[in-house]
């Protein structure tokens, strides 16, 4: 019977032993998935972050370069409505030295020159006044879409980047 109680004793000693060692494995086990789930989340959690910051970043460049372009629009429009009217009144004194060398006139071959090389003036001026504003309107067009282009650009190589990576 003493041999059969150290047997037990021996086989429970072995039993607490394996348990012990199986415990101890198994926490380092569960710690070592643990701290890799850590990592790879912390991983994850820095991906996001820096994605974030990145549209962030991204969507500031943007209200920027509409910024830009609505001021580089108003300021344009400005000028150019300045040119009109500036255009407008040398066309009304153009008209008003018209009507008063016809208002002393002498005959009607005299005033028929006078209206001729009044409309032929008022005519050239205008081609020319015309093609110069409109020069004006390409010019601030481009300026106005050249920062909305540069974002594009941007936009097109951050799209394309991953795909080509």
């Amino acid at each position: 019977m003493a041999e059969a109680k150290a047997d037990v004793k021996k086989i429970a000693a072995e039993g607490a032993a394996q348990a012990q060692k199986m415990m101890t494995e198994g926490t380092a086990q569960a710690r070592a998935t643990m701290e890799k789930s850590m990592e790879q989340i912390t991983k994850g959690a820095e991906g996001l972050m820096k994605a974030a910051e990145d549209a962030a970043e991204f969507g500031r460049g943007n209200l920027e370069a509409f910024t830009k372009a609505a001021q580089t629009w108003a300021v344009g429009t400005q000028d150019l409505a300045r040119q009109a009217m500036a255009l407008a009144q040398g066309f009304t004194d153009q008209s008003l030295e018209g009507a008063k060398a016809l208002a002393g006139v002498k005959s009607l071959n005299e005033a028929a020159e006078i209206q001729a090389k009044f409309a032929k003036t008022a005519m050239e001026k205008a081609v020319a006044e015309s093609a110069k504003f409109q020069e004006a309107v390409f010019k601030l067009t481009e300026q106005t879409v050249a920062p909305l282009s540069a974002r594009m650009t941007i936009a097109v190589e951050k799209i394309t980047k991953p795909l080509a990576a």
